[in-house]
């Protein structure tokens, strides 16, 4: 890694996937069921058979034409390479059968953490959200300290009550960033089920979308600034044309999941998709 990148960087480098460094933890320990995200049926615990010897998939650059669109679109949060390389200590799960069961069951367990820590992240760095900030700091170093447990207290944990004190915070670190932008649009709140809604070229600022579903909904040319993102669900969402900067807790997975093109404004640190692009 690059002695340039500040602190941040690196820690959300560590946030995010390396899959390289990882024994393919989401391809073996997770189940999923055959339909519009996944080509076939897969048990969690059991390979899936596009996994090769060396830890890589053999159709990772063609997810999306082979039928598993729920692959290019998931995110560990860095728990994969996690798991792999501190917790087991680089030992994986075909050299050691006898940890494999444990250690595909720490895997969700650190995919939760992980998340966590890269929600308060950003967090931390909001500007708006400095009153907070030593109470998000402590929630950080508490979350980070829970990943460095061993396996057997890392499964003993009570990730729920956690997760409860976490978002807390950050439910006041989305009122505080949002408290200047007023919302217009009374259909806007948390939970909201915008499935298919027509939106198009909408004034969105501010709005809560918190474990919205924005299923397939036209939000071309939206504004959409200022926005908290956490949990929505933004699949077949169209974004073309809309924009996203100034956003909270959005995530590059839900980015991924939704359809855009060039002109979509997109926060700092996410990216354009290679397929908004075609």
């Amino acid at each position: 890694m690059s002695d340039s990148l500040t602190t941040s960087e690196r820690t959300m480098t560590q946030l995010k996937a390396d899959c390289e460094s990882c024994f393919g933890l989401c391809c073996v320990a997770l189940p999923y069921v055959k339909g519009a995200d996944f080509a076939f049926d897969k048990t969690g615990g059991s390979p899936c058979r596009n996994l090769q010897s060396d830890y890589r998939c053999s159709i990772h650059t063609k997810l999306r034409e082979s039928g598993f669109r729920g692959c290019a679109v998931y995110e560990c949060f860095g728990a994969g390479q996690k798991v792999s390389q501190s917790t087991y200590g680089g030992s994986d799960w075909r050299s050691r059968p006898e940890t494999a069961q444990e250690m595909f069951a720490v895997f969700p367990v650190m995919q939760q953490l992980h998340e966590m820590l890269y929600y308060l992240h950003e967090a931390m760095h909001l500007e708006a959200a400095k009153p907070i900030l030593k109470d998000l700091q402590v929630a950080y170093n508490k979350t980070e300290s829970l990943t460095e447990l061993n396996p057997s207290r890392i499964l003993s944990l009570n990730v729920p009550d956690h997760r409860v004190l976490v978002n807390d915070l950050l439910l006041r670190t989305s009122e505080l960033a949002r408290a200047e932008t007023p919302v217009k649009n009374s259909r806007m709140g948390r939970g909201s089920d915008l499935i298919g809604a027509k939106l198009k070229g909408a004034d969105l600022r501010g709005a809560n979308f918190r474990g919205a579903l924005l299923i397939a909904a036209d939000l071309r040319g939206a504004d959409m600034r200022v926005c908290d993102f956490i949990g929505a669900d933004l699949r077949d969402a169209d974004l073309s044309g809309a924009k996203l900067t100034g956003s909270i807790f959005l995530t590059q997975a839900q980015i991924n999941s939704a359809k855009g093109d060039r002109n979509t404004k997109l926060p700092a640190g996410l990216r354009i998709p290679d397929h908004w692009k075609k």
